[in-house]
């Protein structure tokens, strides 16, 4: 991660489908998704990566307006 420009903030082991689960930080979702890439193309574990979401993110996301219309309406 660090070559990435982030940290690992903590790791876990898991029971379950999920066999390690780590916090990491890094510098912007780009960079998330370009170190999935390059860990599941190697193939020798599956990456899966959840992007966490602030308590201010999601305010600004409330306030936001969305000119959403269901299928069908």
């Amino acid at each position: 991660m660090k070559g990435m420009g982030g940290t690992l903030e903590s790791l876990y082991y898991a029971f379950g489908p999920d066999d390690v689960v780590s916090i990491v930080d890094l510098p912007d979702s780009v960079t998330g998704t370009a170190v999935s890439l390059a860990v599941n193309a190697a193939g020798a574990v599956r990456l899966r990566i959840t992007p966490l979401i602030t308590p201010e993110e999601v305010d600004q996301a409330a306030k936001m307006s969305i000119g959403y219309r269901p299928p069908g309406q």
